[in-house]
């Protein structure tokens, strides 16, 4: 399918988009050496010493360019599944000429398991997740405890995993994850630390009056007089 989003001119990611398909491919051993296929995304930039954050579903690339010149030493890495969403917002960047922005054409759950190093990333932006109403289609929702497992990983310690979004189903879903991952686990004569810990949703400076985030998919939600779900996930 073709949105049509180049207008007829051509998209060009340039050395601003990155494809998931040119990595070369995960060994065989892979299930017994975690770190057999890890690169380090943080060299895609001009300054990979850089604070590093991940944006998850990043579509048109709204966010990335309006919080990218806000941060720019900050380096933000939108990973994005669609083909043509990928390539529109990659030659965004381009255009604006980002330093420290990068576009990802791939499988964010497949490349946060199987391709990043551990604590690298200080922020993991999921908003507006494809919810998969279906519930033959659950398990392909992005928020899964497997998923929280991962984005634990690479986190760095007390990085923020944010999410925001408009169905209330898969808010429900969500809470219900939530709730298993932000609770000590009580055993014999002590208390576990819960992985995570839940902390009220504060806007980006990007976002507009009335916004949460900013993003394309929050403008036409908010026009259709959908409410919005939002917090943080902090990393213990």
């Amino acid at each position: 399918m073709s949105f049509g989003l180049g207008n007829g001119r051509t998209l060009e990611p340039g050395t601003h988009g990155i494809k998931a398909d040119t990595f070369p491919p995960l060994p065989d051993d892979i299930n017994a050496r975690q770190d057999a296929a890890w690169l380090d995304p943080r060299q895609w930039f001009t300054d990979p010493s850089k604070r590093f954050e991940i944006e998850i579903g990043s579509g048109k690339g709204t966010f990335l360019l309006q919080q990218g010149e806000l941060e720019p030493e900050t380096n933000f890495l939108g990973i994005e599944w669609a083909g043509e969403f990928f390539a529109y917002a990659a030659d965004r960047v381009r255009r604006k000429g980002m330093d420290n922005v990068r576009l990802l054409h791939g499988d964010a759950t497949e490349f946060l398991r199987w391709r990043l190093p551990n604590e690298i990333a200080s922020v993991i932006h999921l908003y507006f997740s494809d919810p998969w109403p279906k519930s033959r289609h659950h398990k392909r929702r992005v928020v899964q405890d497997s998923f929280l497992v991962q984005a634990h990983r690479v986190l760095k310690p007390g990085g923020e995993l944010r999410i925001v979004t408009d169905h209330a189903e898969y808010w429900q879903w969500m809470e219900e994850h939530f709730d298993r991952w932000t609770t000590p686990a009580v055993e014999p004569h002590r208390a576990t630390p819960a992985p995570w810990q839940r902390q009220p949703f504060n806007r980006p400076a990007s976002a507009g009056d009335g916004e949460v985030v900013g993003t394309n998919f929050e403008r036409k939600y908010a026009r259709e007089g959908r409410p919005f779900n939002a917090t943080i996930l902090k990393k213990n």
